[in-house]
């Protein structure tokens, strides 16, 4: 396999599962030094990072929450104290707090917040704070999902409104970045059968998952 990231930094947030741990490994695969950040699972994220350095590059798990804004700037301190850099930021850190509708009298409006600030402030304040020290060329990458810009079934308002407010900041983003050649992009992401989704067995989107 070419080493095509090779002397690059990457962080990943939410790399200690799921989805955000398979994007590390890809990006460990192609050469790049790997550091992941995590909320509680210290476990977990060091059995990545000990996974990430069997495949012969360097690798670190920082504590840091995503719902808090302020730990934006020590996280990206802390990256490129550690690797002197950073050039690739991936935003995968989220969580996905759905079922009610916005008028059930039960909706938990401080999980709905707690979800905006994850989901939306969270990874603006690792946009900014990344911008400050990415080199000409660097990537910033958020992982989004089809639900923001198309809902297809009640009880994912506020899921869907923090991608798709995810979507119109990156956009934004990649105009005031783009004379230093730094490019900044959404994935669109579908259902996929990590962590995350494991209490959506009845979403009709799940189930059209293949088994």
């Amino acid at each position: 396999m070419s080493k095509t990231l090779s002397g690059k930094v990457a962080l990943v947030t939410g790399g200690s599962r799921g989805l955000g741990a398979a994007i590390a490994a890809a990006l460990a695969d192609q050469g790049a030094d790997v550091a992941i950040s995590y909320v509680a699972s210290e476990e977990k994220a060091a059995s990545v990072v000990e996974g990430l350095k069997a495949k012969g590059v360097r690798a670190v798990a920082v504590q840091a929450d995503q719902g808090d804004p302020a730990a934006s700037e020590p996280l990206i301190r802390k990256v490129v104290a550690t690797f002197g850099k950073l050039d690739i930021l991936v935003n995968n850190a989220a969580v996905a707090w759905q079922g009610k509708t916005i008028d059930d009298p039960e909706i938990d409006n401080a999980a709905m917040n707690r979800q905006w600030m994850i989901n939306t402030m969270g990874v603006i304040a690792n946009i900014r704070a990344a911008a400050k020290v990415l080199p000409e060329g660097g990537r910033i990458i958020s992982v989004g999902s089809g639900l923001g810009t198309r809902v297809a079934f009640p009880g994912t308002t506020d899921y869907a409104a923090t991608k798709a407010a995810v979507i119109g900041y990156s956009k934004g983003a990649a105009r005031d970045l783009g004379r230093r050649n730094i490019t900044v992009n959404v994935v669109q992401a579908g259902v996929m059968d990590t962590d995350m989704a494991a209490g959506a067995k009845n979403n009709r989107m799940r189930q059209r998952i293949p088994s």
